[in-house]
């Protein structure tokens, strides 16, 4: 039923709560898994060069590689096919355009659980992809960040 699970990402506990969930449907399915990360774009701030807007935006983007490369790593030693990709954008915008653009066909992520500004941002940019998507979306409902 499911050949491409997508599992965004944000480098929290929290949204990796949403792991055990996609590599149970993707060993279920034989599905391939790929994990994303959405990346914002830094902010330029005035005395600062092109040149150390890029390094920072580079060091962003290497941390964030690494990131969903530790984590790829623990979900192979299941046996599932795993793919990372990180992108740049809002994420919420971002992760609906890849869903169509990647042909994943179920995205699982995690959502509430958190207060303040924190929960709202997850609920935020799980409620885009639920109403913008044209996939399964399956939420994962998070307590706390603790294991």
């Amino acid at each position: 039923m499911y050949n491409r699970i997508l599992v965004p990402l944000d480098g929290s506990p929290l949204a990796e709560q949403a792991l055990p969930h996609a590599i149970a449907q993707a060993v279920r399915f034989g599905a391939e898994m790929i994990l994303l990360r959405a990346v914002e774009p830094f902010v330029h701030f005035t005395g600062m060069s092109l040149g150390d807007l890029d390094r920072i935006q580079q060091l962003i983007n290497t941390w964030a590689e690494q990131y969903l490369e530790r984590v790829a790593a623990d979900v192979r030693e299941r046996g599932i096919r795993v793919e990372i990709k990180v992108i740049h954008g809002s994420a919420p915008v971002s992760i609906t355009q890849f869903v169509e653009s990647n042909r994943a066909d179920l995205v699982v992520m995690a959502t509430g659980g958190r207060s303040g500004i924190s929960r709202r941002m997850m609920g935020r940019v799980a409620d885009h992809v639920v109403r913008g998507g044209t996939v399964p979306v399956m939420l994962v409902q998070t307590r706390s960040e603790a294991h």
